[in-house]
């Protein structure tokens, strides 16, 4: 069975919101992020704006810089891309590892989180989509048997993560991703390791039209050329 879902703190909610802001182009690159401004923006303690930051920093898209604090980056498409690519290459490791190594249990508790999936797909719930989106993946990490590929990937995955929530919102996106998703399971459950493989690369990849796509929406400002 797939692990029961855990309210999101307001902690967690201002993070969301912040990152979608600043992949969007609300805030754009330049933007100081102060604490005392976002915690009564927000209605929380100054505890939970530093930790959001800290996390916002972690993923790249904030720096934290002597005397002016947090500052909202641009991201370079090279690195971007780059990133994805190398993602996409782990991610179907992973799933050629798990097609191969995962018991029984694990595929029941796969198929079961697929399933769930389902109804945020009927409800056009991006956010909660993406959620169990992440589920889906961590059990394939898991299946892997692989901590060390796991732990990696993860990171890999955290880091992109404000990039991988907008492209569901992508129109058709959420039916694709289940589609896929679909496809990966039927894979695993016939222990195909290199069909499962190839279609968790593909999934993610950067030279399938939709990441292309999605590119096409981020506001020009959010983006910097590498130099």
């Amino acid at each position: 069975m797939s692990e029961p879902e855990k309210p999101e703190t307001r902690g967690a909610q201002m993070r969301r919101k912040l990152e979608q802001e600043i992949v969007t182009g609300t805030l754009p690159p330049g933007t100081r992020l102060d604490e005392v401004t976002l915690a009564t923006r927000f209605g929380v303690s100054r505890t939970p704006v530093r930790e959001a930051i800290r996390q916002l920093a972690s993923a790249g898209l904030v720096e934290l810089r002597p005397r002016r604090g947090a500052v909202v980056t641009a991201t370079g498409l090279k690195d971007l891309i780059e990133m994805f690519e190398v993602m996409a290459e782990l991610e179907g490791l992973c799933g050629r590892l798990a097609a191969r190594r995962m018991s029984e249990a694990e595929r029941r508790n796969l198929a079961a989180i697929h399933d769930a999936l389902a109804g945020d797909l009927q409800a056009a719930d991006p956010d909660s989509y993406y959620d169990r989106n992440e589920a889906f993946h961590e059990a394939i990490y898991a299946g892997s048997h692989n901590a060390f590929l796991a732990e990696q990937t993860r990171a890999l995955r955290n880091r992109l993560a404000p990039y991988r929530r907008l492209q569901l919102r992508r129109l058709h996106r959420l039916q694709e991703s289940f589609t896929e998703h679909e496809a990966i399971l039927q894979a695993i459950d016939a222990q195909d390791g290199e069909t499962a493989g190839q279609l968790m690369t593909q999934h993610v990849t950067v030279q399938q039209g939709s990441f292309a796509d999605f590119v096409s929406t981020l506001p020009s400002d959010v983006l910097r050329e590498a130099g």
